[in-house]
């Protein structure tokens, strides 16, 4: 069975956005950066929500298109060989965005559904492929979560307090136990937590 990983980059108080949807506060990291793009051969499929798609569209297809190879979203004047390939990789993902608004996605590889379904990402994940990603996304974040459909959550945890912001889950109606694969902290002063959930 395919597995659907959740990759975010939260504050160190919790957050995953800035409460005006910034992420102007996460802290670069080129070893994460250069471990990301070493394991993307494992996925083939990114989940989205509307609004981190929007994001996505408004920025990776140019990307590819920069001299000296793309630049990193968070701080574009960075550049590296770990950002090329993760613009190649996201370009030609195929890519799935849940949104009741959008009328339609031109983006290379891109299907719109209108109305989330878990028994539709149930048949996702049986059916033949690589691993399924999502990034950011809080509201299919949670929505997946309450229906038990994440199999490993990645979150990288920044060195930094936002003091409010966006919460990454949220409607979880019961207690959900987690079982800690990896914590791995960086020199930057990042730390990498990877859970499953727990048996």
């Amino acid at each position: 069975m395919r597995r659907i990983i959740a990759f975010d980059r939260v504050s160190a108080d919790g957050y995953f956005s800035a409460p005006d949807g910034n992420l102007n506060w996460v802290v670069p990291d080129e070893e994460i950066d250069g471990e990301g793009a070493s394991n993307l051969s494992d996925t083939g499929t990114i989940l989205f929500g509307r609004r981190t798609y929007d994001m996505f569209e408004s920025f990776w297809p140019r990307a590819l298109e920069e001299p000296g190879g793309a630049p990193d979203p968070h701080s574009p004047s960075r550049k590296s060989p770990a950002m090329q390939a993760m613009a190649v990789w996201i370009n030609n993902a195929t890519k799935i965005v849940f949104s009741k608004t959008r009328k339609d996605v031109t983006w290379k590889n891109s299907k719109l559904i209108h109305d989330f379904d878990p028994l539709e990402v149930l048949a996702m994940k049986q059916a033949h492929g690589k691993d399924m990603m999502i990034f950011g996304s809080g509201s299919i974040v949670s929505l997946l979560t309450q229906h038990g459909m994440i199999d490993e959550y990645q979150l990288i945890v920044g060195p930094v307090l936002l003091g409010s912001g966006k919460q990454l889950i949220s409607g979880v109606p019961n207690t959900k136990r987690l079982d800690l694969k990896e914590a791995k902290s960086y020199k930057s002063g990042n730390v990498k937590l990877r859970y499953t959930l727990k048996g």
